[in-house]
């Protein structure tokens, strides 16, 4: 009878799809996930230096332990945030290429769904809460603004190609006015109306704007 070969311990399964995902991995990825909307619930409200550790375990029902085996310190859950931030966008860009639109079209899209996740979306007014108070966090944050420079410029440039911008639009010019412009934007609604009008306020930008971008 042939002998049957065990796996050594340290080893990977051979046929990983054959198992369902790991009943203690899975929990812990949405633990770390639930750990994170709370702590972006607070940081957007209180800011970084109005909360605590235990205000985030309060707030999911843990203990402070439970938090700290997911973010060692209150300075890496900032980070963690700030990280989920930036990580929605790509997949929001991604969201809106299935639709097909044409260039300067998806420009337009991708600022109208993100003024609408400023409103709405916790983990992105923490994220950009936390940009701004950056001299409080005592860890690297990831830099702001240039991943959404670059992107709009890459749609820019394409729509351009297309025939969609007006003779002397310049990409990469255009594309660092509008973060600028709807940062900016989102900056004072949030200061004076907590974004409440943000909505608002970016189609009036909005209207003027694509208004001198398009041929």
């Amino acid at each position: 009878m042939p002998r049957t070969l065990r796996p050594h311990p340290g080893s990977a399964p051979k046929s990983p799809t054959l198992r369902g995902p790991e009943p203690r991995q899975d929990r812990a990825v949405r633990t770390r996930a639930q750990v994170l909307e709370a702590a972006a619930v607070l940081f957007a409200e209180r800011g970084f230096r109005g909360t605590n550790v235990q205000d985030v375990a309060a707030q999911v029902s843990m203990t402070k332990g439970a938090v700290y085996f997911h973010f060692p310190n209150k300075d890496s859950l900032a980070v963690g945030v700030v990280e989920e931030h930036y990580a929605r966008w790509p997949v929001l860009l991604d969201r809106i290429r299935t639709k097909n639109l044409a260039p300067l079209a998806t420009v337009e899209e991708l600022f109208d769904r993100a003024a609408r996740a400023f409103r709405d979306d916790p983990v992105i007014q923490a994220g950009a809460r936390l940009q701004i108070e950056r001299d409080y966090i005592d860890a690297p944050l990831p830099e702001p603004y240039v991943g959404w420079t670059e992107r709009v410029a890459t749609l820019l440039h394409d729509a351009r190609a297309a025939g969609e911008l007006r003779s002397g639009v310049d990409p990469d010019e255009a594309a660092a006015f509008l973060v600028a412009a709807f940062f900016g934007l989102q900056h004072i609604s949030e200061v004076l109306n907590h974004r409440k009008d943000i909505v608002k306020r970016w189609h009036a930008m909005r209207d003027l704007t694509f208004y001198s971008l398009r041929a």
